[in-house]
């Protein structure tokens, strides 16, 4: 069996590749593989996820077990992964991947794949909620797809905002700049909320006509990053309806307020990228990405991974 280190899946993943990687499984893969709502286990410390996938036609299966931890004393510490490449014959595991990075890398790089579909061409403003390490691989990899000229960086606390801002204008060699949450909202053509507030961070009230929104951070159907207004404003699109419909608060919570219904969700990455549905009509439209992690992303990454 192979093994893994973090560093290693480091060295080895080229966030390019993986977001190319993500794309072509939802646009080729995603309506034949077998993806279950994820299992959560709510446990004294937090709560533990379990999500498989299986893809007979590649003859792939694969399971990631996650940790999320609502008070780490460590904020690097708050996620623990591990990825489980298995035989699907026999079961056997044949790799296992600590997968901290590879989460946040294949997070970042869905999150490019809508930004690169429904972001306007002319976007040249990011905006970052959080300075954690889903912020910064947001941060990095939305210029990938973007031609990003200057960021915004809005986090809880104003001294890790200025640093992180600091850290990424060196990095990126763009300016940088910490901001306050109206301005980051104000100001932004596309933001990226990299949280775990439970509760929102964005009034809606001041999203620019045109604004792309990647919403990262909130995967508990009583958690959310924005308001109410910020999903009545915007067309929406998920990675799967039924995983967003058990578990995406920021869409649960205004429909449980009777402000929108199920079918507010106007595509799935799958049906934008083939075509199949089109959400941004104008350059004034409002889009969002919810986003709750798929199994799918998982799998691909790691296929990658060991192909490398």
């Amino acid at each position: 069996m192979i093994v893994l280190t973090e560093a290693e899946v480091r060295r080895r993943l080229d966030p390019a590749m993986v977001i190319a990687a993500v794309e072509s499984a939802f646009r080729d893969r995603f309506p034949s593989i077998i993806v279950p709502v994820r299992t959560k286990i709510r446990l004294a410390a937090g709560v533990s996820l379990f999500m498989p996938c299986y893809d007979e036609s590649r003859h792939a299966l694969g399971m990631k077990i996650v940790m999320a931890q609502d008070r780490p004393l460590r904020a690097e510490d708050g996620i623990q992964a591990t990825y489980l490449l298995l035989d699907p014959e026999t079961g056997r595991p044949t790799a296992t991947i600590a997968a901290k990075y590879l989460t946040d890398v294949r997070t970042a790089a869905t999150s490019a794949v809508a930004t690169k579909l429904l972001a306007r061409e002319d976007a040249r403003v990011l905006g970052i909620f959080g300075t954690g390490r889903q912020a910064e691989v947001h941060a990095k990899l939305v210029p990938l797809v973007r031609p990003i000229e200057r960021m915004l960086v809005c986090g809880r606390d104003s001294t890790r905002g200025v640093e992180f801002a600091r850290r990424m204008a060196a990095e990126l060699g763009i300016p940088v700049e910490a901001a306050d949450p109206p301005t980051c909202v104000a100001k932004s053509d596309i933001i990226c909320t990299c949280t775990n507030s439970p509760v929102p961070l964005i009034d809606g009230t001041l999203l620019r006509p045109g604004t792309h929104l990647n919403l990262v951070g909130a995967f508990q159907p009583h958690t959310r990053e924005v308001d109410s207004m910020t999903i009545q404003r915007a067309r929406v699109v998920v990675e799967a309806r039924d995983a967003a419909l058990a578990e995406a608060g920021d869409l649960l919570i205004p429909m449980s307020e009777g402000l929108i219904q199920p079918d507010h969700i106007l595509a799935d990455l799958h049906e934008l990228l083939n075509g199949k549905k089109v959400v941004r009509e104008s350059s004034a439209d409002i889009t969002i990405f919810k986003s709750v992690g798929n199994a799918l992303e998982d799998l691909a990454t790691a296929e990658l991974l060991m192909a490398s």
